[in-house]
This record gives structure tokens, C-alpha cells and sequence, in this order.
């Protein structure tokens, strides 16, 4: 029995349709090998075209994708006027015309939480450049480093008059590595091109954190918002991140005998699950154990409000630095790493995964170290 294979339309966001095979009887995903009838060719036609170029676009789309119909077609129905090399040719033509801006947004979708987030805003800037519109086989050197010289130098979207952040531009280009990393395993790109391109690399960023003297100010200073301020503390004798202190439950506040208090917990930004021992100190600063399901600082959010609060009672202590609620964590840090506590244990306490990130505290302590070495001047002046 022939296969019958018909070119078909899907409703998809942006007033647009969807191309794809429709095949009949259902055939083997290449994939998974359960029948499937849809094959989604990465194609796109215009609702209602009505400018000159939209109307070619659908023309010239139309003509590819019947073309791909119909040697697919020959292919299924036809397979003895194919050699095997030819056969191979014509499935990686055909991966060739697919969209790969439809593939990124299909990997952001599958991503969860913050990763989700950065993966989408990653996918704007992409489509942006793009104009939604790339194949497969258009994909190359040229192109990645054309997309990197436009993230170095475009607006963010979020201003209209600030270049997007070096590191955001960073982050950026990884998630398109990282989607060829993942077109190359599935078979869409002939060549591994992430390992071909150079990533972009990180600005050095600076840390502000506090000393153990502006700490102790600010336990001292009174803050029109007390739970911000017991959070903040909280942040700065356990390294937690303000998403982690904000979700965190009494069920995760633990206190096992002879080895003190814990917090178990699974962070939200690297979804890895930790069992993080706190100080009494810490521990005093949640108040009084409520039910296991309530939230340890409930009403705690992330706002401009809370942020002026924030501003108003560092100011109060004498402190002038640029302080954010983010550099608490630092000051965890810091202050650990300058008691003498080893890099390795404070990379598992922050719940770092790479240690290259925690070295950057390091670093820190060693300019704080050099800085004091001119603080002591002797008279050598001879008698």
C-alpha cells in the first residue's frame, strides 16, 4: 500500500501557518518509532499577505515545501530510484529547509523556572535578529558571530537608551550554542558548530559586600520594613539568595540533635537540593515556628517599595556603599572566606556548581589583603 503524503496548514501565533506533511497510513517517528501522521517542516506562510514581500515569502515557502512533498513522497512510495547516498543527501536537504528559529523556541519552551526565563528572553533577541526567519542549512560561523557583534551592540529591551548588559550578551549567545549543541545531537546539523564558535566572554563584575563593623551597624539600625530587614540579615549568615529566603517553609527549617539547625531545600535557580546547616544566630532571626506549610518570611516580595526601604536603612547605618539585597550572599562569603574557611566548603554552602564562581571571593579577599599592606607606615627616615 502507497503512502500518501499531503502538504497541510497549522494555525500558529503572529497570524501565521504552520506547514506540514500529513501522511497516510501514519508512519514511524524517526525518533521515537511510534506512528505518527505530522511531519512540521519549519515553515511558515503569512495570513493574508499583503505587502510585496510577504506575498514572496509565501510563494517561494510554498514552492520548497511542495518540492520537499514531493521527493519525500518518491522517497516513501518510489524508494528503488534512490541509491542509499542519495537517500542520505535527500533527509539532510530536508532538515536543511527547516526553521531553526522555531527549534530554539521549542527548546525554550521545555525549559522550567528562571532557566525558562533566560532561555525566552535569549529566543526575543534571536527572533529579533532573525526576523523569525533561518534555515538550518544557513546556520555557520558567519551567521554566530554576526548574532554575537549583534548582541555587543544592541539596545536592551528593556531601555531605549541602555546597551544590553555585556554579561546578559553572554548569557544570550550561550543559549545558541547550546541549541546547536542540541541540533548537532539530534541529527538537524551536519557539523557540530558550538564547538566551532568562541562564546562571548564575561565582564568582571564587582562585589560589593560588608564588613563585619557595617553588619553590625546595621543590626543596630532601626528599618521601617522589619522583615526585610531580618531577611537580609538571614541572607548574610547563611549566603541564601533573596528567591530562596522568600519560598522557604518551616517543613524545611530542620534541627537535628548534636548537629544544630538545618534548612533543606531545592534552589530555584539551579534546582539543586541542599541540606544547608545555619547558625543559632541564624535561626533566631525566623521568629516563632509556625505550621510546617507557612512560609518562614511571609509577606516577604521583591519590589521598588521594599528596595527604598532597603536604601533608607543602609544609609541610616553610615554605609554609602552600593548595597542590593543580592549583596548579603556576598558578604556571606566574604566574610567566610576571610575567617579562613576554604574555597571548597564555602562553594558548597553557597550551592555553587562551578568553582571558577566561588573563586571570585578569593580574589576579593586578595585585593582586600593587598589594600591593608599600606596602611602601616614606619618612620625610616635616618637619625
Amino acid at each position: 500500500m502507497s503512502t500518501k503524503i499531503k502538504l497541510r496548514e497549522k494555525a500558529i501565533s503572529g497570524n501565521r501557518q504552520s506547514l506540514y506533511l500529513d501522511f497516510y497510513p501514519p508512519i514511524p517517528h524517526p525518533e521515537t518509532g511510534e506512528p505518527t501522521r505530522r511531519q512540521f517542516l519549519g515553515m511558515y506562510l503569512h495570513d493574508k499577505p499583503k505587502t510585496p514581500v510577504d506575498k514572496l515569502h509565501n510563494k517561494e515557502t510554498l514552492e520548497r515545501a511542495e518540492q520537499i512533498r514531493q521527493k519525500r513522497e518518491n522517497y516513501m512510495n518510489k524508494p528503488e530510484i534512490y541509491t542509499g547516498f542519495e537517500k542520505e543527501q535527500l533527509k539532510i536537504k530536508e532538515q536543511g529547509e527547516q526553521n531553526f528559529v522555531e527549534y530554539f523556541k521549542s527548546l525554550a519552551d521545555k525549559r522550567k523556572a528562571s532557566n525558562h526565563d533566560n532561555w525566552v528572553s535569549a529566543y526575543h533577541y534571536f527572533e529579533a535578529f532573525t526576523k523569525g526567519k533561518l534555515r538550518f542549512c544557513d546556520l555557520n560561523e558567519k551567521f554566530c558571530n554576526e548574532f554575537k557583534e549583534f548582541l555587543l551592540t544592541t539596545k536592551s529591551k528593556r531601555s531605549t537608551s541602555e546597551k544590553l548588559a555585556q554579561n546578559s550578551a553572554v548569557s544570550y549567545f550561550n543559549k545558541l550554542k547550546a541549541a546547536m549543541k542540541q541540533a548537532y545531537k539530534d541529527g538537524h546539523l551536519a557539523t557540530d558548530l558550538n564547538g566551532k564558535v568562541e562564546q562571548i566572554k564575561e565582564a568582571e563584575t564587582h562585589r560589593n559586600f560588608l564588613t563585619i563593623e557595617e553588619l553590625n551597624s546595621l543590626v543596630k539600625t532601626e528599618c521601617q520594613n522589619p522583615l526585610m530587614k531580618s531577611a537580609a540579615l538571614f541572607s548574610a549568615l547563611t549566603g541564601l539568595r533573596f528567591s530562596d529566603i522568600q519560598k522557604l517553609t518551616w517543613s524545611e527549617v530542620e534541627f537535628i540533635k548534636g548537629n544544630g539547625y538545618f534548612v533543606k531545600f531545592t534552589q530555584l535557580k539551579t534546582k539543586g537540593t541542599e541540606m544547608l546547616p545555619i547558625s543559632e544566630q541564624a535561626f533566631e532571626l525566623l521568629g516563632d515556628r509556625q505550621n510546617p506549610i507557612d512560609k518562614v518570611f511571609e509577606g516577604l516580595t521583591y519590589s521598588a517599595y521594599g528596595n527604598k526601604h532597603l536604601a533608607k536603612w543602609i544609609g541610616l547605618a553610615g554605609i554609602t556603599k552600593d548595597i542590593t539585597f543580592h549583596s548579603f550572599r556576598h558578604t556571606y562569603a566574604t566574610l567566610q572566606m576571610s575567617g579562613g574557611t576554604d574555597v571548597f566548603t564555602v562553594m558548597k554552602m553557597l550551592g555553587h556548581r562551578n568553582i571558577k564562581t566561588t573563586m571570585i571571593y578569593a580574589q576579593i579577599i586578595d585585593k582586600t589583603k593587598r589594600a591593608t599592606t599600606n596602611k602601616i607606615n614606619i618612620d625610616m627616615g635616618k637619625k
